[in-house]
């Protein structure tokens, strides 16, 4: 091989690391975080299907305040463009029933019961009305059939003069490049974990799921966080995102007290489920 052909290989990979710096590059500066940073969350709510409290309840919120803590919710959007707090599309695992959210029309969804108890999937407007000047939220927006900025317009229409704290977060990236775009002082984050070993989104190709896990899409996006699921944190991506630029974290979904102790002597806050945390 020809000593020219060396440089150009040499200059090649030069390229590639300098853009994928560039794309790892977040935003920086929103003081709120401060104030969100201060709280465990509890995933979908304080919830307990043994005890009869089902995720994303109003019922599961009531003990999350009870407990002092911040919660994580799903918002999906229905047949009608309401907004409901509800994991999954597939109401099977939470209803029993067939059928998808998006496929379905508020009152509907409403005359459906949560895991066999007498709570219904709530409306955003009658979660964010419990949460009102009391603890934060972490919103998580579920984008089904491209509808990402239809969603996210919704959620700040919604949102639009609640007195309270909050930020939202997506694993789909048009959720915060429509926030970027449009509602710039909301503070986004990026979700994301191991996809190219199976994750939450399903369906993607392998470029797609190789961006993901590796957070190539944050520096079109530029989050505020990156909430990355805690087992899949030694990401080459996220430590130099750490190293670079001091990117925060936010760690999902831990289930014991040992693992948040060790999140928060690092500064990051979690997303908890399955086991009420101590005072540490």
């Amino acid at each position: 091989m020809k000593p020219i052909l060396y440089v150009y290989i040499l200059l090649a990979i030069a390229l590639l690391i300098l853009l994928w710096f560039f794309s790892l590059k977040t935003r920086r500066g929103q003081r709120k975080l401060q104030v969100l940073k201060q709280y465990r969350y509890a995933h979908r709510g304080l919830h307990n299907a043994r005890r009869g409290i089902p995720e994303n309840s109003i019922l599961s919120y009531c003990y999350v305040l009870a407990g002092g803590f911040g919660a994580e919710i799903d918002v999906r959007m229905t047949k009608d463009k309401h907004l409901v707090v509800i994991h999954d599309s597939d109401l099977r695992r939470l209803c029993g029933v067939k059928g998808r959210v998006e496929d379905m029309t508020l009152e509907q969804l409403k005359l459906l019961q949560l895991q066999g108890t007498h709570e219904s999937i709530p409306r955003l407007e009658e979660v964010l009305t419990i949460f009102s000047g009391k603890a934060p939220l972490i919103i998580e927006l579920k984008v089904e059939r491209g509808n990402a900025a239809a969603l996210t317009d919704a959620v700040m229409a919604e949102l639009s003069g609640w007195s309270g704290t909050y930020c939202i977060e997506s694993f789909h990236p048009g959720v915060l490049l429509r926030l970027k775009e449009k509602y710039p002082w909301v503070i986004r984050g990026q979700l994301s974990e191991n996809f190219l070993r199976g994750g939450e989104v399903h369906g993607l190709s392998l470029p797609a799921r190789f961006a993901l896990t590796n957070l190539l899409t944050t520096g079109l996006t530029r989050p505020d966080f990156v909430a990355y699921r805690w087992q899949d944190r030694g990401n080459l991506s996220l430590r130099l995102m750490r190293g670079l630029y001091g990117v925060h974290e936010v760690g999902w979904t831990v289930r014991d007290q040992d693992t948040l102790d060790g999140l928060a002597e690092e500064g990051v806050p979690s997303i908890f489920e399955g086991f009420l945390p101590e005072d540490s």
